[in-house]
């Protein structure tokens, strides 16, 4: 008799809004109108500043950026997911989750600016920095949650990543390791459907991301990424199934990558119009509204004041970044190392005394 090859049912992907802003009420998470409120706040938020640093780029005076147009509803759902003391671990597209996590954004801005102060998390919000190499922050988050376990601690750890970083080592060695040990750690994975200019169907043949859990025996999770409600009640869940001993969740977010990968990308070149008029039929944004407005928590006066206070708190933002002085010639010698080594010393006066200048 043959061997018989191990089959996976195949993962349905859970939804609580749909696109009209209907909700299944027994999958809704318990929120009050002033906490959907809120949350329609951060999301706009979250646009209106993606949509202004890009428009910086095409200034000059910002640096390469990665947009995330249409991808709100998964990093803000996730984000709020999360307890103070749980580490969040980015990659380079969660405007929206360091919004909900409290950071400063001139902070986001400054580093999109090309100035690595941006890079310094305040003490008190527990994200980590942006990671640009796909993938290499999924270790690093599997590694925080395993000392977090060690110590005792009953925090978690989430880290983010696109689809693409699938494709790579680091996500299976970071996924295996956490099934191993039972890490508190939950893996939020924003399938926007392109690695730069590579479809989805071109980087795995797997049917889902969220069945590659099972071959490192936990469990894997497939949710509605433009369904807010949605992220926010299965990422919760994997965070406190995590926090409680119940190990890793890696969860699988569909959504769409409505702008150019960066500012660096043309999408046209390689992706057909017609799929963007699809997806903004799916917009989370609009999505939102229409519930809201089903339920008579938005009107036309609450929505200018949350716009008119966005643009207010975006401006804020720009000018605090760009207010911020220029790093100086000496900051690459002084901020090297915790104790200048003497040769380091020696190339410092070397580059002040050539400019008129001896320390």
């Amino acid at each position: 008799m043959p061997a018989e090859p191990a089959k996976f049912s195949p993962v349905k992907t859970f939804q609580v809004m749909d696109e009209n802003g209907s909700c299944k009420e027994d999958d809704m998470p318990r929120l009050s109108a002033e906490e959907i409120r809120k949350i329609y706040e951060q999301l706009v938020y979250a646009r209106a500043l993606d949509d202004r640093i890009l428009k910086l780029q095409r200034e000059g005076r910002c640096g390469t950026y990665a947009p995330s147009l249409g991808e709100e509803a998964t990093q803000v759902g996730s984000a709020l997911a999360l307890g103070k003391d749980d580490w969040m671990f980015p990659y380079f597209r969660e405007i929206g989750a360091h919004i909900v996590r409290g950071l400063p954004m001139h902070l986001y801005l400054l580093y999109w600016m090309g100035d690595e102060r941006g890079s310094k998390i305040p003490d008190e919000i527990n994200n980590f920095t942006v990671a640009v190499p796909v993938s290499t922050q999924i270790p690093h988050a599997v590694g925080a949650a395993m000392a977090m376990k060690l110590r005792g601690d009953k925090n978690v750890a989430l880290v983010f990543m696109g689809d693409g970083a699938t494709s790579k080592g680091d996500f299976h060695e970071a996924m295996n390791f956490a099934g191993v040990f039972k890490s508190p750690v939950v893996f939020v994975c924003q399938n926007n459907q392109w690695a730069i200019s590579v479809p989805v169907s071109r980087q795995t043949a797997s049917e889902t991301i969220a069945q590659k859990a099972i071959a490192y025996g936990f469990d894997g999770v497939r949710v509605d990424g433009n369904d807010v409600f949605a992220v926010l009640k299965v990422v919760k869940d994997a965070v406190e199934k995590a926090r409680n001993g119940g190990g890793p969740t890696l969860v699988e977010c569909v959504t769409y990558r409505m702008s150019d990968h960066t500012t660096a990308d043309d999408a046209n070149r390689y992706r057909p119009a017609k799929d963007i008029e699809t997806w903004k039929a799916k917009d989370p944004i609009e999505r939102l509204r229409k519930y809201m407005k089903l339920k008579g928590i938005l009107d036309d006066g609450y929505e200018k004041i949350v716009t008119d206070r966005v643009g207010r708190q975006v401006d804020g933002d720009v000018r605090n970044a760009e207010a911020v002085p220029a790093p100086g010639p000496s900051d690459i010698f002084d901020f090297m190392y915790e104790e200048m080594p003497r040769s380091l010393a020696e190339q410092k006066n070397a580059m002040l005394a050539a400019g008129g200048k001896k320390e």
